[in-house]
């Protein structure tokens, strides 16, 4: 159905950004049950929910004639959580009410503050702003929402989750009474409620989100791979989609420092977007974007919220999100205002059950797919040049000139190998990707597919030669003539490691390491490599019940315990056998081993000529020694006593710069 009870002024700006029927929450906000009510919407991302606010709140803010009245004093402020938001924010509700003669304000961390103050007092219709700088305007003076008609909080449950409460609370009881306020919110949470409660009068509630919390514009993948291969996995994405706009989303701002790097390398024209960022650089990012200067943006979850790209049409959570909230925050990015997107999930294969999960959760059905190789990225670059070279187009008559001289010097097969390398070497390359994804897949406890049927090797190096996967995987590789996807367990031990390989490959490898060592070996040449009779776990399984000589990891025999322990066995002498009371901690008779040497008489031993302190006596308090110092600071206390110290030999002298007691 298309809009209604509309002024003509708005009904044009709709019409003129292509707005011919409501969106469900717009429809909900323009209902007669709505109208002057205040209203708690909740809405999913990229449901219309700026439009809808700016539609519903028009009514307090136009006069008869269906326009904004003579500027004296804001009419309406709108409340963001990120600058990011509260840019978008300003930027529809611009055109929105741009016919009807609205001045609209923006104030934002980041931006010139003074600038924005200056813009306050020439004054503004409506204020879009982050609730900290808000607040700021408004504790020095600069900001009177004494007159304000409406209030709107966008994303209010982001902004309670940010810590903005008391900015919140500040700013709504600086507001007049008669104000109708609007809060929009993709979820309900009981701090909601409680604001609602305290702000609100005689609140609506519309909730346009179905039993499916999923985004029916929006095809959920799930890609599993080697933790090793996310780089990779994202880079073969970019190219397999080849989206007009793409949104990367990682955990940290060094992983978006990392990734963006990594992307600028290979070719791809990408910007980068995190809390480290200064709004001018996240300005410039985002016009870099929305002017396809650059086609990717690595971002972290600080973009999350509020970004409007209608040309995104790609999100990959490189990173895996903490809660099914997030997830559809983050993939909200794409498939806005009935646009289809596609938001792709990178899961390292031992994190899979988790993702299951979380997807359960949000109830999204997601499709489990391996990350495309590069035949598919191939097979599709090859679809996309015939469309684009099949698209009409008009040639001119220097074109036409040129193609006949090219048709003279090369047949029409070679003139199109020549456009399609021209059009390949413009696109980054795509990577290998290790065959990890359907190890995921695999039953637990059981081998991954297509080595269900293996043959043991054996190499004559181990732990005790410094053996490691890493570079014992090249030499396999260079020596048998296969890949390292044909190479399955690796067990490393103390003197020779033990790999398996598929039987359908072993003539192959057999022959390649025979043929190498005919020829005179190469540079590992010391290393040889023969077949394994059984498996590794058979031969651990004998070890554990024959036991070893050298005790290298079967089973120990204790049966000869009492003669290497002076005919003790083990057991029989417990700690219970003698009893702590028979013998003192401080008798050293019976032969005993002392603590410590004991010293002659009178050498200042322990029985030397000071007298013996008596442990039972206890340390003297700090008070009693005051007033027992002699005259001359001679710092004997006394009776002959020293003062106790605390584990360190006692100073003779007066102070602890003196001669130290030999």
């Amino acid at each position: 159905m298309p809009f209604t009870k509309l002024s003509p002024l708005l009904a044009e700006a709709l019409a003129a950004h292509e707005y011919d029927k409501p969106t469900p929450v717009q429809a909900a906000v323009l209902e007669p049950e709505a109208d002057g009510r205040d209203l708690i919407v909740s809405a999913q991302t990229g449901s219309g929910k700026t439009v809808a606010f700016g539609l519903a709140m028009a009514p307090q803010l136009l006069d008869d004639n269906g326009r904004f009245p003579f500027l004296v004093e804001p009419l309406a402020l709108v409340i963001a959580p990120t600058r990011e938001l509260a840019l978008q924010v300003s930027r529809e509700l611009t055109w929105l009410y741009q016919p009807a003669g609205a001045q609209i304000a923006t104030c934002v961390g980041g931006m010139d503050a003074s600038k924005e103050r200056r813009t306050l007092r020439r004054g503004a219709h409506v204020i879009v702003g982050t609730p900290g700088r808000l607040r700021d305007h408004l504790e020095r003076g600069a900001l009177d929402l004494k007159n304000l008609r409406a209030a709107v909080l966008d994303e209010a449950d982001e902004m309670l989750d940010m810590g903005f409460r008391e900015d919140l609370e500040e700013i709504l009881d600086a507001t007049g009474e008669k104000r109708r306020t609007l809060l929009f919110s993709a979820t309900i949470p009981k701090p909601i409620i409680n604001l609602a409660k305290r702000y609100q009068n005689d609140a609506l509630r519309i909730s346009t989100v179905g039993e499916d919390r999923g985004h029916g514009d929006i095809a959920y993948q799930a890609i599993t791979v080697a933790p090793a291969d996310t780089e990779n996995a994202v880079v073969n994405l970019l190219r397999f989609h080849e989206a007009e706009s793409a949104m990367l989303f990682c955990a940290t701002r060094e992983a978006v420092r990392r990734l963006h790097a990594s992307l600028v390398d290979r070719g791809f024209s990408a910007v980068a977007l995190s809390g480290e960022h200064t709004q001018s650089e996240r300005n410039q990012a985002m016009q870099a974007l929305r002017s396809k200067r650059a086609r990717v943006c690595v971002a972290t979850d600080v973009a999350a919220r509020g970004l409007d790209l209608p040309t995104l049409s790609l999100v990959v959570h490189v990173d895996m999100p903490r809660d099914a909230e997030t997830l559809q925050h983050r993939s909200g990015r794409t498939g806005r205002a009935g646009k289809k997107g596609t938001a792709v999930i990178i899961v390292p294969y031992q994190r899979r059950k988790r993702v299951e999960s979380m997807l359960r959760g949000a109830n999204i059905n997601a499709e489990w797919k391996d990350a495309p190789t590069r035949a598919d990225i191939r097979k599709n670059d090859a679809e996309r040049l015939i469309e684009t070279l099949l698209q009409p187009v008009e040639i001119d008559e220097d074109d036409m000139a040129l193609a006949k001289r090219l048709m003279a010097e090369k047949t029409p097969e070679e003139i199109a190998a020549m456009l399609v390398q021209s059009h390949r070497a413009k696109m980054p390359a795509p990577e290998q990707m290790l065959d990890r994804g359907a190890q995921s897949q695999a039953a637990p406890g059981g081998p991954r597919p297509g080595f269900e049927d293996t043959v043991w090797f054996k190499m004559n190096v181990g732990h005790n030669q410094r053996a490691d996967a890493r570079w014992l995987l090249p030499v396999l590789c260079r020596r048998g003539h296969i890949t390292k996807n044909e190479i399955g367990a690796i067990r490393i031990n103390g003197d020779d490691t033990l790999f398996e390989i598929p039987r359908r490959v072993v003539d192959k490898f057999t022959a390649a390491i025979a043929e190498k060592r005919e020829a005179g070996g190469d540079d590992t040449d010391d290393i040889t490599i023969t077949q394994f009779e059984g498996k590794p776990r058979d031969e651990a399984k004998r070890n554990r019940k024959g036991g070893r000589s050298d005790n290298g990891g079967g089973q120990r025999d204790y049966s000869n315990a009492s003669k290497k322990h002076g005919g003790k066995q083990f057991g029989k002498n417990k700690f219970g056998d003698k009893k702590f009371g028979d013998k003192k901690f401080g008798d050293k008779s019976g032969g005993g081993k002392p603590y410590q040497k004991r010293k002659p008489e009178g050498e200042g031993g322990a029985d030397g000529g000071a007298p013996k302190r008596e442990f039972g006596d206890g340390f003297k308090k700090k008070s009693d020694f005051k007033g027992d110092r002699k005259p001359g600071g001679k710092g004997n206390f006394a009776g002959g006593n020293k003062k106790p110290h605390r584990g360190k030999r006692p100073f003779e002298g007066s102070r602890p710069g003196g001669p130290k007691a030999d």
